[in-house]
């Protein structure tokens, strides 16, 4: 039999005026972008750059067809693994596709050395400030909408995803982690949640190595945002879920897939495609 199953990627990991004025009281005025600045009217890939703390930051811009400067788009924020890179996480996960049909735009920021510094790893760059600084300058030059900015990765992706939502409430109106999870040592304190309601949806594969401690992890954020359980899901041999209404008035919704290693899942190999999953949780919601 021929195996279609796409390739893993190499894994490390170890044990608008809202985002404007966040920008401002938090410190977070970058140095000169790269083509900071939309051309007139275009669509497809854009490869820019900003100072962050001295350093050349870089980032990928994908722009839906017929994209027009001056209408505002939803803008999704889709984080590689580590050691990995912007192209890289964007072939894994098709995003720019969905946004191609969806009318959204979706940038990938690229890590030093392959890597965010996230939640259990990797490395020491102040990866909040630069990403938030990244969305700033996609609200400001290239009309992503304040209200609709998310957050989504893949691994050490998925982590930094967690840790945005925590750290940059403000900013980020759900997040999608996939494949990884609220852990290590910046978690361990019980008051590290978000300080507005962030929404979250969580994919895990059963089989993966770091399975018990995602579950774990999300089973702590749930108790700590006191959230109940609304409905469950139990598909037999494809996967369970469980639905979550928390205090706080957000959703958390948590998959654990069948047979599923350490992976983005597609709709070839498992029962759902992790992409359209985690857009149509997404796209509900806005941040007030």
């Amino acid at each position: 039999m021929t195996n279609t199953r796409r390739q893993r990627p190499h894994i490390r990991r170890w044990s608008a005026l809202a985002i404007s004025v966040a920008l401002i009281a938090l410190g977070l005025a970058a140095g000169p972008a790269a083509a900071a600045t939309a051309p007139a009217a275009t669509g497809g890939e854009h490869n820019l750059s900003l100072t962050w703390q001295g350093k050349d930051r870089t980032f990928k811009l994908h722009t839906p067809p017929g994209y027009t400067p001056g209408k505002k788009l939803p803008l999704v924020v889709v984080m590689h693994w580590s050691p990995g890179t912007a192209e890289g996480i964007e072939a894994y996960t098709g995003f720019s596709k969905r946004a191609d049909s969806h009318n959204f735009l979706v940038a990938y920021p690229q890590g030093l050395d392959g890597g965010y510094n996230a939640l259990v790893c990797c490395g020491s760059e102040d990866d909040v400030g630069f990403i938030t600084a990244m969305v700033g300058r996609l609200v400001d030059g290239w009309d992503a909408n304040p209200s609709r900015v998310y957050a989504t990765g893949f691994s050490n992706g998925a982590d930094m995803s967690f840790r945005l939502a925590v750290e940059r409430s403000g900013v980020f109106a759900a997040v999608a982690p996939v494949s990884g999870g609220y852990t290590g040592p910046l978690t361990e304190d019980p008051g590290y949640v978000p300080s507005r309601p962030v929404p979250v949806i969580t994919i895990v594969g059963s089989e993966d190595l770091w399975s018990p401690y995602f579950q774990a992890g999300i089973a702590t954020w749930r108790e700590r945002l006191g959230c109940v359980t609304t409905d469950r899901v139990n598909k037999p041999g494809e996967y369970t879920a469980i639905m979550s209404r928390c205090a706080d008035g957000s959703r958390v919704h948590s998959y654990v897939i069948e047979g599923m290693g350490h992976e983005w899942p597609d709709d070839a190999d498992y029962a759902l495609n992790a992409t359209d999953v985690v857009w149509k949780f997404l796209k509900k919601y806005k941040r007030h």
